[in-house]
C-alpha cells in the first residue's frame, strides 16, 4: 500500500478537525432539544397530586406528557407584574379577578393543564376541585413570549386554549420589542387578530371591559431589541 503523502496527511487532519468542530456545534442543539422534551408519562390526576406537593420547578401537563417549565427573565417578570397591576386597578369594585402565573388552568377537552402568565375571570369562578388552585373558565389569557416558547404559544398552546368555551380573548406580548397581538373570539367561533406596536396605543379588551396601554405594559422594561 502506498504511503500517504504530506498532502494527504494535511487533508486527513483537516477532515478530522472538521468532524470535531461539527460535533461541538451539534452538542448545544442536542441540549436545547432535551430541555423541551417531556419528562415522563403520567395521568392527569397523578400530575396534579405531584404538582401540589413538589418543591421542584413547576411543570405543564399535555395529554399524559409532563414538561418542565423554563425560568423567566427580568423583562418577562416586569411585563407580567405590569399587566397584573393595570388590570387589577381596573377591576376594583367589579366581579373580575386577575391571576398571575401561580394559578393553573385545566382544559379538559384537550387533556391539558398549564400555568398561563396572566389570566382573568369575570363573574363566577369555576375550579377543578375544592383546592381552588386550578380554574376552568378564564375569560382572558395572556402569554409573554420568549424565544423558546413563542412557537408553542402561537400554535399548539393556542389550539388547546381554544377548547375553553369561556375564553373570549388571547393576548400575546413580546418581551423583546413593543408588540402585542390580540386574538378575539367572534360570534361564529372564529378568531380575529389585531396587532399593536406603538407605545401610544391602547389595547381594547371589550370582552372584559378593560383596556391596556402599551406604555404601561412596558413600564421600566429595558428592551433588548
Amino acid at each position: 500500500m502506498p504511503r500517504p503523502t504530506a498532502g494527504h496527511r494535511d487533508r486527513d487532519a483537516r477532515r478530522r478537525g472538521h468532524n470535531r468542530r461539527s460535533t461541538v456545534r451539534r452538542y448545544p442543539l442536542r441540549e436545547a432539544m432535551m430541555s423541551v422534551a417531556p419528562q415522563t408519562h403520567r395521568s392527569f390526576v397523578d400530575w396534579l397530586a405531584i404538582e401540589r406537593t413538589t418543591t421542584d420547578p413547576r411543570s405543564e401537563y399535555v395529554a399524559g406528557e409532563v414538561f418542565a417549565m423554563a425560568g423567566g427573565t427580568e423583562e418577562h417578570d416586569l411585563i407580567v407584574a405590569n399587566l397584573v397591576r393595570e388590570l387589577g386597578n381596573q377591576f376594583k369594585g367589579r366581579p373580575c379577578r386577575v391571576y398571575e402565573s401561580a394559578m393553573k388552568v385545566h382544559i379538559a377537552a384537550a387533556d391539558v393543564a398549564t400555568y398561563p402568565d396572566v389570566m382573568v375571570i369575570c363573574g363566577e369562578r369555576q375550579f377543578y376541585d375544592g383546592r381552588r388552585d386550578l380554574v376552568t373558565n378564564p375569560s382572558l389569557i395572556v402569554e409573554v413570549l420568549s424565544e423558546s416558547t413563542e412557537a408553542y404559544d402561537r400554535g399548539d398552546k393556542f389550539r388547546h386554549y381554544r377548547n375553553l368555551h369561556s375564553l373570549r380573548a388571547y393576548l400575546l406580548v413580546s418581551q423583546y420589542r413593543v408588540q402585542a397581538e390580540l386574538f378575539l373570539r367572534q360570534p361564529d367561533g372564529t378568531w380575529s387578530l389585531t396587532s399593536y406596536q406603538e407605545p401610544s396605543e391602547s389595547i381594547p379588551l371589550r370582552a372584559i371591559e378593560a383596556d391596556l396601554s402599551l406604555a404601561e405594559i412596558y413600564d421600566k422594561v429595558e428592551l433588548s431589541r
